[in-house]
């Protein structure tokens, strides 16, 4: 795709994004509670947690759409939580529902955009056909946005995002609500932004997306940041135990006290109606359990393995159950 990255301003490990205590109230309600967290340049960072959680309205204090009651920001070393304006040329923004214009076609659209940041118009023209060419956009140049797919709309906004080829880009839910294909397609293109140089904070509940993308995670619950490390610790702990899923037919409610009892060192739990986890420390040899099933008068219809995910990982931290955060898919209309 050949996606152009940003000019580095800082080295790989300096923090290009610090946020210390900060906070933010809508009269009764905080939305962002003392929130802290940094993100180094060149890195992929995600905000995750269900809606309602205070994602958005981080984002719209980092890009210097909301002002905090408290708290610090520096980006690039710029103080910005008394003059918000101070790094915005160095800010990308794809907010969770679309800004362009309508009535404007997508090069159009792009053109605006880049006159925003200053871009001569030989500059800009450029640039927006560089990007049409990019995103898969070009044979749709010239016609209105009010006529594109769902998934064009999101392809746009993001070269929207980057027409001045940002440092930093903020996407805020990045894939919610379009199909499959465009969702992949979209997370192809941010894994390219992200391989060109681009630092990005992800905010997204769709924890499998963010498992497939980020570096970082920071876990926020109610405008607090409950937990933030890297993908790779996050899961580090549950990938040290085996699990599996046994889907049972005609089985009575106490299965799981009886296999309990049975084999007091493996731990289990009744996922849904006929579906029952295991999980243990050691290697799990399905036979045994097959057989004390089937002398129960139930019969085992599959047994498979499970691979611990970031999903996982969410429930333990936040406590928040993932059909919560499916019904939010759901009610998002995506489908990832």
């Amino acid at each position: 795709m050949g996606i152009q990255g940003p000019i580095s301003l800082a080295s790989d490990q300096d923090s290009l994004i610090e946020v210390t205590e900060l906070t933010k109230k809508f009269n009764e309600v905080t939305a962002v509670d003392a929130i802290s967290f940094s993100v180094r340049q060149g890195e992929l960072f995600g905000f995750l947690g269900p809606n309602g959680a205070g994602k958005t309205t981080t984002i719209n204090i980092l890009t210097g759409l909301a002002r905090p009651n408290s708290g610090k920001i520096k980006i690039a070393g710029m103080e910005c939580e008394k003059n918000p304006k101070a790094a915005q040329h160095l800010i990308g923004i794809v907010p969770d529902e679309s800004n362009l214009y309508p009535e404007l076609s997508g090069f159009d659209n792009l053109c605006f955009c880049a006159s925003l940041y200053g871009m001569r118009k030989k500059e800009r023209q450029a640039r927006a056909r560089e990007l049409l060419d990019a995103f898969g956009l070009k044979e749709a140049a010239n016609r209105k946005f009010a006529g594109y797919s769902k998934g064009m709309k999101r392809k746009l906004t993001i070269a929207a995002g980057i027409i001045h080829h940002p440092q930093i880009l903020f996407l805020d839910e990045p894939t919610t609500g379009i199909d499959v294909a465009s969702a992949r397609q979209i997370r192809q293109l941010i894994a390219e932004l992200h391989r060109a140089g681009t630092t990005i904070f992800l905010t997204t509940h769709y924890l499998e997306e963010a498992e497939r993308l980020c570096e970082r995670i920071a876990f926020i619950v109610k405008g607090r940041v409950v937990r933030t490390d890297t993908v790779a610790n996050l899961l580090q702990p549950i990938q040290e135990r085996k699990a599996m899923l046994i889907s049972v037919s005609n089985s009575a409610d106490d299965l799981c006290d009886k296999l309990a009892s049975a084999f007091p060192h493996f731990e289990f739990q009744a996922v849904s109606t006929g579906q029952v986890r295991i999980e243990s420390a050691e290697a799990i040899s399905i036979g045994p359990f097959v057989r004390f099933i089937e002398n129960q008068g139930a019969e085992v219809m599959e047994a498979r393995r499970l691979i611990p995910s970031l999903e996982e990982v969410f429930v333990r931290v936040t406590g928040i159950e993932l059909d919560a955060m499916k019904k939010e898919k759901e009610r998002a209309g995506g489908g990832q």
